[in-house]
């Protein structure tokens, strides 16, 4: 059990590990040769250029500039002065609606941390309720907790009054903010520039026709129900054995480049690898040659899979990227169902280029029914799986744990100072290091069940990583921890007072999630803005596969969001805050240090390193707005429990009213916004192909959708378009290969990749 002087030694050694971080990122920022690793994004964007030195061959590499250390700190009003719709020109939407989910915290958790120890604490910490039960292990946190109050007493009118206020403001601050949200999304998208995903739908699920090949039967189906509005039409294609062996060139390309440059700093001796596994085993060949030739056989293997690609029906899915002649006409298409048989015709709106994800689009939809299941059931078991390893490993994250595994080393752990260490910042690093690997594969199970783009991977793995934050961290440790703390004293105590000392064990956790909020959120955040490993990945390939300046500016690595692994972890710390608001208050300015902390450095990456690789419009918000409903009313019920073991038979059944109240705003608030995340209102649709059409008359919308949603693979080749219709437009009668159709009948050509669309 962590005392105040581990959480002080916890703070200190956090504290100076952030501060250690940020005065490494302060020097390292400012040296020329890491120019393009702390500021990608400018370069990018082709307003940087790389710094330009004078003197001597040193200040190529080293800032000899003493007033530039002088305001190393410069860099955080920097980051805090860009206004948000400067940020939003110069980010995106998606970066400053993330960024506002850290302010959303503050806004929250000030106040209430305010209150709540000029209320809460003075109530709890005024008893000596844990210093009169016989043999329980408590610690100086948790005199402040609730746990101190007395079963029967009349202070928890106060804990129930100010989970009432805790709740309301933050539902007040809630609505607030999906109202501004929203208001920024509409405002984002009546704004936005030409997108080719504002004209596009995709369609899934086409039904097979047997007299028209898939791209006749797409087209004949929008010119009947559409003939006003349709414009063109992309098939999808599966590509993604052609995007394998294309990868493979790639990479041999980065080999051949790196022995090159090996052979040019030595030119009196040949390169040389190995044909086997990893280039370790197997024959030793000129490596220049060989790769040289690899990559040849590979060329042909990519012309072969082209020509299947684009001459094998086989090859293409019955799903299509729909083009129309307006905003308008892609709204209610998307809006809409289109066929009397729900399970055909399925539309959505396109995700924008840049946002879809390839591979998924070949996966027959037929079969993401049966994948999402899988998929279902494998997290289940990986979560409460997971729950065995991760209750071992914090169990000997401690005192007790590591004296029963290791006892030789009982006479070194019980020395004050690394008694400190151990009890105070152990525990965290252990469980974050645990859960260093999840991410990664909950984004591969999100990837098997089938979706189409990138931002839509991301909400659903940042669901599912939620869902194990919540069990397994959060519930998980709660349950293992009071097991391990208190199992002696079950064993020896009536069964009556089992629920008295499961009521005071929960919010003595308190002290552990403290030590994780303290790694995770202050030393985690602070080895964010330090970039180490795209440091190191940067240098290397700029010392060994670098010859242009092209191949200098791919070797950046200016990342993005990791939304997916991110904002469920933000997501634990409202419930923490939120949780142990009105249990043990003491945690409180922990969780406000973290998200003040986190807001500051995520704006500087958003401005200067983060380059998006997709624009939702904040799509995401919904999501973030759900879970804080979660975590409010798990807080409240938490409470209740904790409240029904202290006898306050009284009291708490006026807490029963906190969680219905919570749900019908939650409800009213879906009601009220949701609408704006999901559909695209026909007035502003309207209004924006109005405006367009009095600017624009002349624009040529057919030529800028033709190849918007082409393959990547394709969009480079030279590959059979499909012949132009000119003249379909004025036909009343919609060409069509069935036998009972009347009509000019025109041939298929089921393997183009490209197709010119009606005028």
């Amino acid at each position: 059990m962590a005392s105040l002087q581990d959480i002080a030694v916890a703070a200190g050694i956090n504290g100076l590990s952030a501060l250690m971080f940020l005065m490494v990122f302060a020097m390292l920022r400012l040296q020329p040769i890491n120019d393009r690793v702390y500021f990608p994004k400018w370069y990018l964007k082709g307003i940087r250029a790389n710094p330009v030195t004078s003197g001597n061959a040193v200040s190529k590499f080293v800032n000899l500039d003493a007033d530039m250390y002088l305001k190393f700190w410069k860099w955080m009003p920097a980051a805090l002065n860009m206004p948000e719709p400067e940020l939003i020109d110069h980010a995106g939407l998606d970066s400053a609606v993330y960024i506002r989910i850290y302010l959303l915290g503050l806004k929250i958790f000030v106040p209430i941390a305010i209150l709540a120890f000029a209320v809460l604490v003075p109530v709890n910490w005024t008893n000596d309720t844990l210093e009169t039960i016989n043999n329980l292990t408590y610690s100086s946190i948790d005199k402040l907790s609730i746990s101190n109050v007395p079963a029967g007493s009349a202070r928890f009118w106060v804990h129930i009054g100010m989970s009432y206020i805790f709740s309301f403001w933050t539902c007040y601050s809630l609505y607030e903010e999906y109202k501004i949200v929203a208001n920024m999304r509409l405002k984002f998208l009546a704004g936005e520039g030409r997108r080719p995903d504002q004209y596009t739908v995709l369609v899934r699920n086409v039904p097979p026709d047997p007299d028209e090949s898939v791209t006749e039967h797409i087209e004949h189906f929008f010119c009947v129900n559409h003939p006003d509005h349709y414009l063109t039409h992309q098939v999808v294609y599966d590509a993604n054995l052609l995007t394998t062996v294309v990868n493979n060139i790639r990479s041999m390309q980065n080999r051949i480049t790196y022995y090159q440059n090996k052979y040019e700093r030595n030119p009196t001796k040949r390169p040389t690898t190995k044909t086997g596994l990893l280039g370790i085993f197997g024959e030793t060949v000129d490596a220049i040659d060989y790769y040289r030739a690899e990559i040849e056989k590979l060329l042909k293997e990519v012309t072969a899979e082209r020509e299947k690609v684009i001459n094998d029906p086989t090859y293409i899915i019955p799903a299509a990227f729909v083009s129309f002649k307006s905003r308008w006409g892609a709204a209610v298409c998307a809006q809409t169902t289109q066929s009397s048989n729900p399970t055909i015709w399925l539309t959505e709106w396109a995700p924008e280029p840049r946002d879809v994800y390839w591979d998924n689009l070949a996966i027959p939809y037929v079969k993401l029914t049966i994948r999402r299941l899988l998929m279902a059931v494998a997290l289940f078991f990986l979560v409460f799986f997971f729950m065995v390893p991760i209750s071992i490993v914090q169990s000997m994250a401690n005192i007790e744990g590591i004296e029963k595994v290791f006892p030789f080393l009982k006479p070194v752990i019980r020395e004050d100072t690394v008694k400190s260490f151990v009890q105070g910042f152990l525990p965290g690093i252990a469980l974050k290091l645990f859960l260093i690997v999840l991410p990664t594969i909950l984004m591969t199970m999100s990837k098997i069940e089938g979706l189409t783009s990138m931002s839509s991977l991301e909400r659903k793995s940042a669901a599912k990583y939620h869902f194990f934050l919540l069990v397994n961290v959060f519930l998980g440790s709660i349950i293992t921890g009071t097991a391990f703390q208190q199992l002696h004293k079950f064993l020896h105590q009536s069964a009556t007072e089992i629920p008295k000392t499961v009521g005071v064990s929960i919010p003595m956790k308190a002290t552990f999630f403290i030590t994780y909020i303290m790694v995770d959120g202050w030393s985690g955040i602070a080895a964010e803005i330090v970039r180490l490993s795209p440091l190191v990945v940067f240098h290397l390939k700029n010392t060994f596969l670098v010859k242009t300046e092209k191949d200098r500016e791919e070797a950046m690595n200016a990342g993005s969001l990791t939304f997916a692994e991110s904002e469920p972890r933000i997501q634990l710390y409202f419930l923490l805050g939120l949780v142990y608001s009105t249990v043990t208050p003491i945690l409180l300015p922990f969780i406000v240090v973290f998200f003040a902390f986190a807001y500051v450095v995520f704006r500087h990456q958003i401005i200067n390193v983060y380059d998006q690789k997709y624009e939702s419009g904040a799509t995401f918000w919904p999501d973030v707005h759900r879970r804080i409903i979660i975590a409010l009313i798990i807080s409240q019920l938490l409470l209740m429990g904790l409240l029904s073991t202290k006898k306050a038979t009284k009291s708490t059944p006026l807490l029963t009213l906190l969680p219905f109240l919570t749900v019908w705003f939650h409800l009213f608030c879906k009601g009220r916004f949701n609408s704006a995340f999901t559909e695209f209102p026909l007035q502003d649709a309207m209004v924006k192909d109005t405006l367009e059409k009095a600017t624009e008359p002349n624009f040529n919308l057919k030529a800028y959708l033709e190849e918007a949603y082409v393959h990547p693979l394709f969009k480079a080749a030279e590959l059979d378009r499909r012949i132009s219709l000119n003249d379909e437009e004025n036909n009343p009668l919609v060409a069509t290969k069935r036998n009972a159709a009347t009509g000019s009948k025109y041939p298929s050509n089921e393997g183009s990749p490209k197709q010119v669309p009606l005028d």
